[in-house]
């Protein structure tokens, strides 16, 4: 037993150890985020450089003010001292106005692109990314993780090259001044770069934990707000209200530690100053009245000490927005690093205008990264679907309808088989031209924050009103938006909140149609719209269908019925194929569900 747990201590050394390196990489991809504004960045340092220059020269002067103006009683020497003085005020200053202008001006651009760098990124991302993550942590990269690399790029880059140069140059005027007292001086420095290391295998988790627990707290808050209707029509406040509390308090161990860590730290370093100008004082005033240094120098040399020890302070603080920035770093390029499950080929080739047929060879899927240890969701899939002919997909829950339309946007590839549109497996065309071409009614009718005019123009932005109002009107949404206070103006809210589940489905048909697309996809579309409403948009939605090569999926009867093809899926496989009369004719599996379905609308 006394042998394992310092071994398990070793591990997690090195663990730590490991969890703090790596970052040349990282840090190699902030200079290229950098890279476009070079130039600045230059401007940037060359004033830093200056600043530096000014902020050193005082210690210096005051000693020349008083061993060479004050107690040689030199009013000329003293005269030009007061202006060096002055001259190095206004340099700081220049310096300083124009190093905090670049740093803020080159930073926020820096972070601009990244964050458009991340939601491109985000866009070329295949579905399957996002049913493994959560909105909520991938917003977090986005915004708390890249507001904490501002503080790094905007505070850290700046006060790192700052520090770094004052402490040389304090280094080199404390040798100047006086070598003895200077030696003196640096027998702090192992004890500093002791507590450094310290702190660095302490903390090497805690700025880590700090971001995933606050991208935990941002996911829970976007789908308790996403879902709060939900949340409130079964009486669940206080259980959300708690578990929004258990993650707070996580969130607050998580950042205590950091505060503890920091609290331990810091000041170390201002006991160690306080301890180093005490020995200055003492030894160097010895020295001066024993004859072996003038006031002068000791005067400068416990000045130069604040200068000395600021630095180190400030990389100190440094570290701890280092160590923040660069778990921030960790998080944002590791999305960054994300790879598409699915990407065009390097020869593919854009589809022409489709004719629309469709054509699924042998098709087999898997979902999940393991796909080896993954049950097939459809299996050996033999389908062939012709110009302008409309397939409704039916079966019970799990049967594989949905997969077999994720399949025929190319939202997944086949584990085995292919897809094919007139003829090309759509691996081997770019995403771009068939999805161009293609319209999906999902079962919700998500609509974006907006006018109900640009949710219909969402798939061809270039469309003219006509088109728009055609689109309103063929589908039998043009009644309902006449009735709104602003008509084609009005704003639907964010998902469509300001209209009811029926409204957002007919303009989510209105907005298939004015895409006018080759291949539709309506996935159980008219579930969420009443009898009614679905008796007054079925001449609509034959609208929407003729001329277009459809796979409806659809548990309601009437828009079934009027399929050219009802293929029956079970358990992932065809089980049954053919018109609605012919499979009411042979009485099997589709018989019973409609029969079910029948009896569902009959109660």
């Amino acid at each position: 037993m006394s042998t394992i747990a310092p071994a398990r201590r070793l591990t997690e050394l090195r663990r730590r150890l490991h969890a703090t390196g790596g970052r040349g990489r990282k840090l190699r991809g902030l200079a290229l985020v950098l890279a476009p504004y070079r130039w600045r960045v230059l401007a940037m340092f060359v004033s830093l450089i200056f600043a530096t220059g000014a902020a050193l020269a005082p210690a210096p002067l005051a000693k020349l003010a008083i061993d060479d103006g004050i107690n040689h009683h030199d009013t000329g020497a003293l005269d030009l001292i007061v202006l060096a003085f002055l001259a190095s005020a206004a340099v700081y200053w220049i310096a300083s106005y124009l190093q905090t202008y670049l740093v803020g001006w080159v930073g926020q651009r820096a972070l601009r692109d990244l964050r458009l760098q991340l939601f491109e990124h985000l866009q070329s991302l295949s579905i399957g990314f996002y049913s493994r993550n959560r909105a909520g942590v991938i917003i977090s990269r986005l915004t708390n993780d890249v507001e904490a690399l501002d503080q790094l790029i905007s505070d850290g880059l700046a006060t790192l090259f700052q520090s770094s140069l004052m402490l040389l140059g304090v280094i080199v005027i404390l040798l100047v001044l006086d070598p003895h007292l200077a030696l003196l001086t640096f027998l702090t420095l192992p004890l500093l770069a002791i507590g450094a290391f310290a702190f660095r295998i302490a903390s090497a988790d805690a700025y880590r934990r700090t971001r995933e627990k606050i991208a935990t707290i941002t996911g829970y808050l976007q789908e308790s707000l996403s879902g709060i209707r939900v949340v409130r029509s079964f009486g669940q406040e206080r259980a959300h209200i708690e578990r929004f509390a258990e993650l707070n308090e996580d969130n607050l161990r998580a950042n205590m530690t950091t505060v503890y860590l920091n609290a331990a730290y810091f000041p170390l370093v201002e006991l160690l100053s306080g301890l180093v100008t005490v020995e200055i004082l003492a030894i160097g005033g010895l020295e001066v009245m024993n004859g072996h240094a003038s006031t002068g120098v000791v005067f400068a040399f416990i000045a130069a000490l604040n200068n000395f020890f600021n630095p180190i302070q400030a990389l100190s603080q440094l570290y701890t927005t280092y160590q923040s920035g660069m778990a921030a770093l960790d998080k944002i390029f590791g999305l960054l690093d994300e790879e598409q499950d699915l990407k065009d080929a390097e020869d593919a080739t854009p589809l022409p205008r489709l004719r629309g047929e469709l054509r699924f060879d042998h098709v087999s899927l898997r979902y999940g990264p393991d796909v080896e240890d993954a049950a097939w969701a459809l299996r050996d899939i033999d389908l062939t679907v012709e110009p302008g002919q409309t397939v409704a997909l039916v079966g019970s829950t799990g049967a594989g309808k949905s997969s077999l339309a994720k399949l025929a946007m190319r939202f997944y590839d086949p584990t085995l088989g292919r897809v094919l549109v007139d003829g090309h497996d759509l691996r081997d065309v770019t995403a771009h031209s068939l999805r161009s071409q293609m319209g999906i009614v999902p079962q919700e009718g998500f609509l974006f924050s907006g006018t109900v005019r640009e949710n219909i123009a969402f798939g061809r932005p270039e469309a003219s009103e006509a088109e728009i109002v055609a689109a309103a009107r063929t589908v039998g949404a043009d009644s309902f938006i006449a009735a709104l206070d602003h008509g084609y103006d009005t704003e639907v809210g964010e998902r469509g909140v300001q209209l009811s589940a029926g409204q957002r489905q007919l303009i989510a048909f209105a907005r298939a149609l004015a895409a006018d697309p080759r291949l539709l996809v309506l996935d159980e579309a008219t579930s969420n719209v009443d009898i009614q409403t679905e008796t007054n948009i079925e001449q609509g939605l034959r609208r929407l269908l003729t001329g277009r090569t459809a796979i409806v999926i659809a548990h309601r009867l009437s828009t079934i019925r009027y399929a050219d093809r009802i293929v029956v899926l079970e358990h992932g496989r065809i089980v049954e194929e053919g018109t609605h009369d012919e499979l009411l004719a042979a009485g099997g599996r589709y018989w019973e569900l409609y029969r079910d379905w029948a009896e569902q609308a009959e109660g």
